[in-house]
């Protein structure tokens, strides 16, 4: 099995982009990774933006964001408030944002899987890959009622710690998720195991990535 680690740079922090059609779909999908990698680089430059968030949602995703993101030095949280549903009739208006995001020049970009089947989740995949055409986009999975999980192809074991850490925070931030029947402890660590057995983590927990293209 071919492992990628992601060195410190030479000059700069390592800056990454996680982009989320809702308020809790970074956490589910990378947060474990984003813990790891804030636990294991000094220079770290964390852009986190959700796209739809209202209301109380909005407070939820930037309480989960201070949660995870803590040991960030360097961090900027956006949330926008497009209708959740309905991203792909308001692609003008998200396209325009997503140009305004290419100056923050990531070296790591977590966004949705392109066969992810809620509509919302699937059009921030494909305007990932149109507005950033030379970096590492690495597309994270959310465990749904549509069963569309797939077989990914990266993989990011998780010691127990941060897979913990993870769940904790998810259930600790999100209140307005918690009456939903799949948002549950046994929901995330049940998908962290499944891809831990896959790629034979040492823990036996890891997240899972669709990676399209990557140089090594």
């Amino acid at each position: 099995m071919l492992a990628l680690s992601l060195s410190a740079k030479a000059t700069g922090p390592l800056k990454i982009l996680c982009l989320g059609a809702h308020s809790d779909d970074i956490e589910i999908g990378c947060g474990g990774t984003i813990l790891r990698l804030l636990s294991e680089h000094d220079e770290v430059q964390i852009f986190w933006v959700v796209l739809g968030a209202g209301n109380q949602r909005e407070q939820e995703a930037r309480n989960s964001a201070n949660l995870f993101l803590s040991g960030a030095k360097h961090k900027e949280v956006t949330v926008k408030n497009f209708r959740d549903g309905f991203f792909p009739f308001q692609g003008t208006e998200i396209k325009d944002y997503f140009e305004q995001l290419k100056p923050t020049a990531p070296d790591l970009i977590f966004t949705h899987s392109r066969k992810d089947a809620h509509q919302d989740h699937r059009l921030l995949a494909e305007l990932t890959w149109n507005t950033f055409r030379n970096h590492l986009i690495l597309e994270y999975e959310i465990p749904k009622y549509d069963g569309d999980l797939g077989q990914p192809n990266v993989f990011v074991p998780l010691e127990r710690e941060i897979y913990e850490k993870k769940v904790q925070y998810l259930m600790e931030a999100f209140e307005t998720q918690r009456s939903k029947q799949w948002f549950g402890r046994d929901t995330f660590l049940g998908l962290m195991r499944l891809r831990g057995m896959e790629c034979v983590a040492p823990s036996g927990h890891a997240e899972a990535f669709y990676s399209r293209k990557l140089v090594l």
